[in-house]
């Protein structure tokens, strides 16, 4: 991939590193705030008009759904990167509370749950995040857990993974919502549209 950085009176390729390095320094807690903002408003805007019989339809056997998709996002909400980084930040040296995000799936039986209900705890969920997040003012974002596998990540990793999370659910339920969207089309095509 080429990046480009200002250079002199125009814009000259870059490394990745080299970018990284001129937009450095200290975390801009603001921009995840906001991006963790626009994440919860564009995943509600996303599913949002999707018929009942649709939001349980998993597009292939190993695809979750939209409502598990959704559910997936309440859980973490509630049990993984909020509460994750409050331990970081705040108890630091204590143990992670654990989490099965895979395993939750059938243990919590996301294909049975309410889809209505499901999205507006995460909105809740995500409301109650982003008024914690607006308190934390300036913090130490180096601070850091030592994660059994994954290793040592700081608080400002698990921020910025945070956001990250939103846009890689964003990419799954355009995903499973462009494959219904298909199937509800047939006997039409979607090939007009483009290739996905």
């Amino acid at each position: 991939m080429e990046y480009y950085a200002p250079d002199g009176p125009g814009w000259q390729p870059a490394t990745l590193d080299s970018v990284l390095a001129a937009v450095g320094g200290p975390m801009n807690a603001t921009y995840f705030h906001d991006r963790l903002a626009a994440g919860g408003a564009a995943i509600g805007a996303l599913v949002a008009g999707i018929p009942a019989h649709l939001v349980g339809r998993r597009p292939a056997p190993d695809r979750w759904s939209v409502l598990e998709i959704v559910c997936h996002l309440r859980d973490e909400e509630r049990e993984d990167f909020r509460l994750r980084l409050g331990f970081t930040l705040e108890r630091p040296g204590e143990p992670w509370p654990g989490i099965d995000p895979g395993g939750w799936v059938a243990a919590r039986r996301y294909a049975e749950a309410d889809f209505v209900t499901a999205l507006a705890d995460f909105q809740t969920e995500r409301r109650a995040s982003l008024d914690w997040l607006a308190t934390l003012g300036n913090r130490d974002w180096s601070l850091a857990y030592e994660h059994p596998k994954l290793g040592r990540m700081t608080a400002g990793d698990l921020l910025a993974s945070w956001a990250c999370h939103d846009l890689l659910h964003l990419r799954q339920l355009s995903g499973v919502i462009f494959a219904l969207t298909g199937a509800e089309a047939t006997p039409h095509r979607t090939f007009y549209a483009g290739e996905w």
